[in-house]
């Protein structure tokens, strides 16, 4: 039996916490990951919002997001390798899109790296293409990498 994921809101206390997901759940080979420094500056930001997800009181995977306005937009979301294809980031991104519709916004965007396993999760979610952006992500060894841009309506 799985056990059950506990998501809760976060704050820069945590950044060290969700370091380690964050080192394991990016191949540096994308240049995907944010550093400490990168995290807390987004924190912050007035309408940055950190949530943590736990399991078993470990942190398993967490979602960076910022509303501005009617619009959201999902910055970072991870889950540690141990614990992905068990519904923790399916329950990250549906906390996301549940916080920013409290706070009023009527769509949430994210950048995903073409190519990215992710992107099957974020259309499970409910998530439409609506751009491309061409080398947009930088690789440690220098190569470039498309990112697509998705949209997810919230319902009025």
């Amino acid at each position: 039996m799985t056990a059950l994921i506990d998501i809760t809101p976060a704050d820069f206390r945590c950044v060290e916490d969700i370091m380690p997901v964050m080192d394991a759940a990016f191949d540096p080979a994308f240049g995907e990951a944010w550093n400490s420094g990168q995290c807390l500056g987004m924190l912050s930001i007035t309408g940055s919002e950190l949530l943590v997800a736990r399991r078993e009181n470990a942190i398993v995977g967490f979602a960076l997001s910022r509303t501005v306005f009617e619009e959201s937009e999902l910055l970072l979301i991870a889950t540690h390798p141990d614990a992905q294809r068990s519904g923790v980031g399916y329950s990250l991104a549906k906390a996301v899109i549940d916080q920013s519709a409290k706070k009023g916004a009527k769509m949430v965007f994210l950048e995903v790296r073409e190519g990215n396993p992710a992107l099957a999760l974020y259309l499970r979610v409910g998530f439409l293409q609506v751009g491309r952006r061409e080398n947009y992500y930088r690789g440690k060894s220098g190569d470039y990498f498309n990112a697509l841009t998705l949209r997810y309506e919230i319902a009025s």
